[in-house]
Order: C-alpha cells, then structure tokens, then sequence
C-alpha cells in the first residue's frame, strides 16, 4: 500500500519510518534551514521529491560520511551555486550560439555579395515588404 497522497507528497511519519530516523531530526533539519517541506492548510509537513532528495543527501553526508551540519550546509549551498553557474554558462552559451549564427550569415552575405542594409526587399515579422 503506497503512503504517498495523490499529489505525491509524503507525510513526515512516512519519511521518518521509511528513513529510520525521528520526526525530531527532520524538525531539527528544517529549522536548520537545510530542507523546506511544503505546508497543508493545517500546517502539516508535506515533503515533494526534492526534498526526499535533498534529505537522502544529507543523510548520506552524515551517516556514510561523518559531515556534521554545517558542513552540509555549506555543501548545499555549493551544489546550489554550481546549479546557478551552470544555469549562467548555459544562458551565455545560447547567445553566443545565436552571435555566431549572426556572423556565419554576416560573413555568407558578404562572400556572395549580399547587402541586406540595402536590400530592396526586408523580411519583418509580417512576411516581405517593399522598401519605398
């Protein structure tokens, strides 16, 4: 029988069984700023697949790996910035992608004698138009 609700979130006596570990401990990480578990109405704590994520590496930090809490802080905050970066270096990525296309294209016009400045005929964002 699955104790997950029909909005896939899991309640804390579900995580703490399936974790071995007291609802105390995941309070205690939440107040600790480290997880952040949804909230019903009634203000029960609801944890979503990254925060079962995000537990099952702090878990395995302090238990497989003897980090202490402020070190998994600290890890946290490294793998979030490292997410940011490669968010940023994606983002520029693109633009340089489309600058070189602009410059491929650049450089095409120029070899086969293209002057789109001057052209007669300009694509917009309604189709061809005439130039008068």
């Amino acid at each position: 029988m699955s104790r997950r609700r029909s909005d896939g979130y899991v309640m804390i006596s579900v995580i703490a069984e399936r974790y071995n570990i007291h609802p105390q401990t995941l309070r205690l990480y939440e107040r600790e700023g480290l997880i952040k578990p949804a909230r019903t109405q009634g203000n029960t704590r609801l944890y979503g697949e990254d925060e079962i994520r995000k537990l099952e590496m702090i878990l395995a930090l302090t238990r497989d790996l003897g980090v202490n809490l402020a070190g998994v802080e600290v890890i946290l905050n490294m793998q979030l910035a490292i997410k940011d970066a490669r968010e940023a270096i994606d983002r520029v990525e693109d633009q340089f992608d489309s600058m070189m296309r602009v410059i491929r294209q650049s450089v095409l016009d120029k070899r086969h004698g293209i002057d789109r400045e001057n052209a007669l005929v300009k694509v917009g964002p309604r189709g061809l138009t005439r130039v008068k």
